[in-house]
């Protein structure tokens, strides 16, 4: 079916894909070099540089070609041998279902999992490192967006560190929209992507990989290599004097540089301030209307994504088709377990700026009414633009 441009979204307020930055489109709108051609080379050194900036890991990052599912994997499949115990702490739908690749390639996996709308306590995770000294790997997802929750990435990598553990975190929907990099976390493999805070489409995937990292990958022999899923193949692929493993994503590589420049140039606390002061607005409008979060405790909430939890006797995707069909505004719905249990507002790239708030609770405000769940949209409207103008 094909849609009129009358038929399209007004706004995108979803977890991702965003939409992008129009600096990353006239990016992406730039001439496909020839990978070989000595300005394509300097350009993926130029980018990778920038990248480094931001990531903070203890060696270059890695681009891999494909969005970020193609990262986790790649870091499952590179990182995890055979003999590896790895303790893998779920919250949500995807920290949960890391745990496919994680087993591959026949590690034993232990799992520290709470209820989805709770985050992972550090000392928790303290205690089972004590009492599994043998574990090698614990893996973690900050920001489980089906839950929309937050995890202490922080503190629980240095109760890994402390162990002698390798950290591997998926940070994909956190990236670039609150503090969050290799080294301050001390996070062992980062995986990440443009296609969420840095307001980029989705086709790469970007890791911050640690000494350690590097040597266990190379030293685990059910590695990939020769692959689509190789970390091993990129290592050295960001020097303009080394070829690359395959062709890269030459038009995805001239977004990310259009996005790395507006993220350096607005300034990394300036970008997080803004996706948190959106997502206080939003979080604030919506107990204002007397509408629930998802997370048990407000402190657990993303600031780059607000989940609401779905009014008793509401059909959640029937309220986000409403929204669309009346409004021409787009939200997530529940992944897994929590499908049909929340909605989800995504603050995250372009649409993390607090006035995207008051758009997606008059949207959200006027589906309800429509459904016969009526709520006070000026009262969430009012406490939205008090967050805002406090900010």
């Amino acid at each position: 079916m094909r849609y009129a441009p009358s038929d399209l979204p007004v706004f995108t307020l979803t977890t991702g894909p965003v939409d992008a930055y129009p600096a990353v489109l006239r990016g992406l709108a730039s001439t496909v070099l020839y990978d070989y051609d000595p300005a394509f080379q300097a350009t993926y050194q130029r980018v990778s540089e920038k990248l480094a900036t931001v990531v903070k890991a203890q060696t270059m990052p890695v681009i891999l070609q494909g969005e970020p599912v193609l990262g986790l994997e790649a870091a499952a499949a590179s990182l995890i041998g055979a003999d590896d115990v790895v303790l893998n702490l779920v919250n949500g739908v995807y920290s949960k279902g890391f745990e496919g690749w994680a087993a591959r390639n026949g590690a034993t996996i232990l799992e520290l999992a709470v209820p989805y709308d709770r985050v992972i306590d550090p000392a928790e995770v303290a205690r089972v490192l004590t009492a599994r000294p043998d574990i090698t790997i614990v893996a973690a997802c900050h920001h489980d967006t089906p839950s929309g929750t937050i995890n202490p990435i922080a503190e629980i990598g240095a109760v890994v560190a402390a162990h002698g553990a390798l950290f591997l975190v998926d940070a994909v929907s956190s990236f670039g929209g609150m503090m969050v990099d290799a080294a301050s976390a001390q996070i062992d493999l980062l995986i990440t992507g443009p296609n969420k805070c840095l307001g980029c489409p989705p086709g790469l995937s970007i890791l911050g990989v640690s000494n350690r990292a590097w040597a266990t990958m190379k030293a685990n022999k059910l590695a990939p290599r020769g692959s689509i899923l190789s970390i091993l193949d990129w290592e050295d692929a960001w020097r303009a004097d080394k070829p690359f493993p395959f062709t890269p994503s030459v038009a995805e590589i001239n977004g990310l540089e259009a996005a790395l420049d507006l993220y350096l140039a607005e300034g990394p606390e300036q970008v997080w301030a803004r996706h948190a002061l959106t997502a206080a607005a939003c979080r604030a409008g919506l107990k204002a209307m007397g509408l629930a979060i998802w997370a048990a405790e407000e402190s657990f909430a993303s600031p780059t994504a607000t989940a609401m939890r779905t009014p008793e006797g509401i059909d959640e995707a029937e309220l986000r088709a409403t929204v669309r069909a009346r409004y021409g505004v787009v939200l997530s719905s529940g992944r897994g377990e929590t499908l049909g249990k929340l909605t989800r507002i995504g603050h995250m790239g372009p649409t993390a700026q607090p006035l995207y708030a008051v758009v997606a609770l008059t949207a959200l405000a006027g589906a309800l009414g429509a459904l016969g769940h009526s709520v006070d949209v000026g009262a969430g409207v009012a406490a939205a633009l008090a967050v805002i103008d406090a900010g």
